[in-house]
């Protein structure tokens, strides 16, 4: 699920993945809140799929966790620049994952962590997740434990009308073909949290 903001059958991610953020926000976000390039980057919950690849693409060293070892961070202390985790990771227990995260940073590290932000088209396909409301709080459990936040606004676009609506039909069902009926436009709007911050040593 790393690599997308949502767990949909095979055919349907595979589409989605060609739709979701076409411009290439996201990852330009990463690089500018990192940088990523030319660094040791950790990715959490990772697989060699879409998100490592661009990471790499932007000239990062990606050691992936995949989600079986997300409880340990299986890499060395001190060995990474920046950790980044896609949607899936750093969702519960955020202070259990900012200390994993510390303990493979070395001095100054950065810590990324990208999940949906909501108040977009998108927002109305997935009820109310967390992330919507709660999590954007100055009191919520990013902003409380010092993360700052970058939103970024993509779009998840489509070849034509009828794409995005036999998409959102199968994806969806009723709530899909709903939000498909008032477009008119082949896309939706798609708003990003990436949730930042610097972790320094802690002294020993």
């Amino acid at each position: 699920m790393a690599d997308l903001p949502i767990d949909l059958d095979t055919g349907l991610s595979e589409q989605l993945a060609r739709v979701l953020d076409v411009e290439g926000k996201i990852l330009r976000a990463v690089e500018t809140l990192g940088p990523v390039g030319g660094r040791d980057v950790v990715v959490v919950d990772g697989s060699a799929g879409a998100r490592a690849r661009q990471l790499t693409e932007l000239g990062a060293r990606v050691t992936l966790v995949p989600p079986s070892d997300s409880e340990r961070y299986d890499a060395p202390d001190a060995s990474a620049d920046v950790v980044v985790a896609f949607w899936s990771a750093f969702r519960d227990g955020i202070a259990d994952e900012v200390a994993r995260a510390r303990r493979v940073l070395r001095a100054g590290g950065r810590v990324l962590v990208v999940h949906d932000y909501g108040r977009d088209d998108v927002a109305e396909l997935r009820g109310e997740p967390p992330e919507y409301r709660f999590w954007s709080r100055r009191d919520g459990p990013f902003l409380g434990s010092g993360f700052k936040v970058r939103v970024v606004h993509c779009w998840w676009t489509f070849g034509s009308m009828e794409e995005l609506r036999t998409f959102l039909a199968a994806a969806f069902g009723d709530v899909g073909r709903a939000v498909a009926a008032r477009l008119t436009r082949p896309r939706l709007s798609y708003n990003v949290a990436i949730y930042h911050r610097t972790l320094e040593k802690e002294p020993a």
